[in-house]
């Protein structure tokens, strides 16, 4: 699993059927040891993530075992929005 947030959504008025109805999110993710933003990817949003919420993704083909999306051409999807992480120097909980 990867960490990321949410940066905007997309719209496309031609795709796959078998996308149809599946929101699709530009997710940067948050992969850089200082916590900067790292490279945008397009995940499918099946548990109603917004911007700016700071999201759990997986990839490959656990993200096509998801739901009804088995024979959907998705390799990135969000399975769930972070509402607090835990510093490990003082354990004291940080909102997302």
């Amino acid at each position: 699993m990867k960490i990321g947030r949410v940066i905007n959504s997309v719209w496309a008025t031609r795709k796959a059927d078998s996308l149809i109805g599946v929101k699709l999110m530009i997710v940067q993710l948050l992969d850089k040891p200082n916590g900067e933003g790292g490279k945008l990817i397009v995940a499918a949003d099946i548990i109603g993530a917004g911007n700016g919420d700071k999201v759990l993704i997986t990839e490959g083909s656990s993200a096509r075992n998801m739901d009804h999306l088995n024979d959907s051409p998705i390799d990135s999807i969000i399975i769930g929005i972070i509402d607090e992480e835990k510093d490990k120097s003082n354990g004291v909980p940080n909102h997302a």
